[in-house]
């Protein structure tokens, strides 16, 4: 029997898509994301239309990984109190029959994931062997060397003061984060350097001509102070 899918969870931000496009980039295959939402439809019988193109399109495009992310809002539980007219029932079955026969066409190779933050809401038959029969918890960073290679390339992209690494600002940063969180005290940073640079260069009341020449020749460094600065921000959110 050949293995249908993995179902990624954990809390947001912890990577969960980019671990999904990571593994197509690896085997250098297609790639398909679709999040549950996008498929439904008003109209009766079109979310599971919809839904057969996606599989139909990742047969043509074989080898391809077909991703959903968020499917928790694409196949609950069945029988859900709120399912208006049965339709979420209805894609439930739809995904079901879609897995079940994935491997039935010759010449065809598609692998299946998910991602979901909430495992608790999916119906329990997807979860089954031939379909999603893997489930991965992916859990935040919460060591500093998970931390570092996290930083590293986002820290390639900027400059740092003399003495600031990557694995000083994994240090700095909070025993448990996910990884949308480290990209944001990067990205925090950086724009309260080049705030701190423009005021700067306000402060001294050039002509127009002379600070634009002035902003394109000044360096942005970011200190240990905005990454603090950073850090206190996505705390206070």
């Amino acid at each position: 029997m050949k293995r249908s899918g993995i179902v990624l969870y954990g809390p947001p931000g912890c990577g969960k898509t980019l671990m999904a496009k990571a593994v197509a980039n690896q085997f250098n295959i297609t790639f398909l994301s679709v999040k549950g939402p996008e498929l439904l439809n008003q109209y009766v019988g079109q979310s599971e239309q919809n839904l057969r193109m996606i599989f139909e399109k990742a047969r043509l495009a074989s080898p391809s990984i077909v991703f959903f992310d968020e499917i928790d809002s694409l196949a609950p539980n069945r029988g859900a109190a709120g399912d208006s007219g049965g339709v979420m029932d209805r894609m439930v079955s739809q995904l079901l029959a879609e897995l079940d026969t994935l491997h039935s066409k010759q010449n065809t190779s598609v692998f299946v994931m998910a991602a979901t933050n909430r495992p608790d809401l999916l119906d329990p038959c997807l979860l089954t062997p031939g379909r999603f029969d893997k489930s991965i918890n992916v859990k935040p960073a919460t060591d500093i060397e998970s931390k570092t290679k996290i930083l590293e390339p986002l820290c390639k992209k900027i400059t740092l003061e003399p003495g600031l690494t990557a694995e000083v600002i994994a240090s700095m940063c909070p025993d448990t984060v996910s990884g949308a969180d480290l990209s944001s005290v990067v990205q925090k940073s950086t724009m309260a350097a080049l705030k701190e640079v423009v005021l700067e260069i306000e402060a001294q009341q050039l002509s127009h001509d002379e600070e634009s020449k002035v902003i394109e020749e000044a360096t942005v460094t970011v200190t240990k102070a905005h990454v603090i600065q950073a850090l206190d921000e996505i705390r206070g959110k």
